[in-house]
């Protein structure tokens, strides 16, 4: 049997950052938070595209050379029923297929959520703004005052209410809105670009806090993503 690594923080983080929260399988895309379960907890999988070893699901795929299994680029995010569909049906589910899907998935999943490229700057603030505004009241109504109240009452049922809402509701906003600002750089300024890469690591930061269980890592919304494409 092949020996299987522990997977990095970092390569978790990248893949559900780039997966913006939804199965990369292009005719799929469904929420990885699903709703009905409160947006409390995912259900995503880290799939293998070529498996660990000499057998499993594409093995013969597997590239010459040197080749790292838990990498990155070797790595897809699904739902488990997308997961158990490839890896029952290798033939019909390919090494370059999983990673088209892969490649294409903020394409495909902007065009299913209606994003897209606006002729003027105030389209793309308006679909910011909208985009934005059920985070901001979420923040105003249950985020910690301080940035550490909670530290003290992690099982408080504001917490949880906090907790589920950050990973629910609040990061796949901002991966929407990630999504129509990167459809939309053509609009940016250099100022507003410097502002946009403060707002990515924010997010990543949240992501990796409240996805991966990594805690420290964030930096503060940037204030001036409030006024982005004024």
């Amino acid at each position: 049997m092949a020996n299987r690594k522990h997977i990095p923080t970092e390569t978790r983080l990248r893949l559900f950052s780039e997966a913006a929260g939804h199965c990369q399988r292009s005719d799929c895309l469904q929420p990885l938070f699903p709703a009905e379960m409160g947006g409390d907890k995912h259900i995503a999988e880290m799939a293998h595209v070529i498996p660990h070893g000499e057998m499993g699901p594409r093995h013969e795929e597997r590239p010459a050379g040197e080749f790292e299994a838990d990498s990155f680029e070797n790595l897809i995010l699904l739902c488990p029923t997308c997961h158990t569909i490839i890896d029952k049906d290798p033939d019909g589910y390919s090494r370059g297929t999983l990673l088209e899907w892969k490649n294409n998935h903020l394409a495909a999943l902007a065009n299913k959520q209606g994003i897209r490229a606006y002729d003027e700057r105030d389209q793309v603030r308006d679909a910011v703004v909208s985009a934005m505004a059920e985070n901001k009241a979420i923040w105003k109504e249950f985020a910690p005052s301080d940035g550490s109240s909670f530290e003290y009452d992690p099982e408080s049922e504001t917490a949880k209410t906090w907790m589920q809402r950050m990973r629910g509701v609040i990061l796949p906003n901002h991966f929407r809105t990630q999504a129509i600002i990167k459809a939309n750089l053509h609009h940016m300024t250099e100022t507003e670009r410097q502002t946009f890469a403060q707002y990515q690591e924010h997010v990543r930061g949240l992501s990796e806090r409240h996805v991966c269980g990594v805690a420290g890592g964030a930096i503060r919304y940037p204030a001036e993503m409030d006024g982005i494409f004024e």
